[in-house]
């Protein structure tokens, strides 16, 4: 009986891919703290796993013969990016709040952490399972 990577992690590889693009964001934002006119942006992280929960429960089983086919996997790599409203008016116009972003980007590293530490959890009794032990 093969194993299906999808049904063991579940959503979690997702939220792992998801989480590191979201890291990427908000550095950014906290890279252009005193960049005049700069936005700051973020995603919805949960509208975002929502759709890759729906996409894999909706994924139809294809049969790839040529590595130029199309992946039914979801690609989260370029989620929508969204503005985020400032707290406080500048006068600059850049919408970064240096603080609520250090907050961010620190709740989504122990968040992606989390995950990760799920995911080796998975990896670890897939392989414990494999090797009969």
């Amino acid at each position: 009986m093969p194993i299906s990577f999808d049904r063991a992690f579940s959503i979690h590889d997702d939220a792992l891919v998801l989480r590191g693009r979201r890291s990427s964001i908000l550095a950014s934002n906290i890279a252009n703290v005193d960049t005049p006119n700069y936005k700051a942006r973020d995603i919805d992280f949960g509208a975002m796993l929502r759709s890759a929960s729906q996409q894999q429960s909706d994924r139809v089983s294809l049969a790839s013969t040529h590595r130029d086919h199309i992946s039914t996997r979801s690609t989260l790599t370029q989620p929508e990016l969204k503005y985020r409203n400032p707290l406080h008016p500048s006068l600059d116009g850049n919408s970064v709040d240096a603080h609520v972003e250090q907050a961010k980007f620190a709740e989504n590293a122990m968040l992606y952490q989390t995950s990760f530490t799920f995911l080796n959890g998975k990896v670890n009794g897939l392989m414990k399972a494999l090797k009969g032990e």
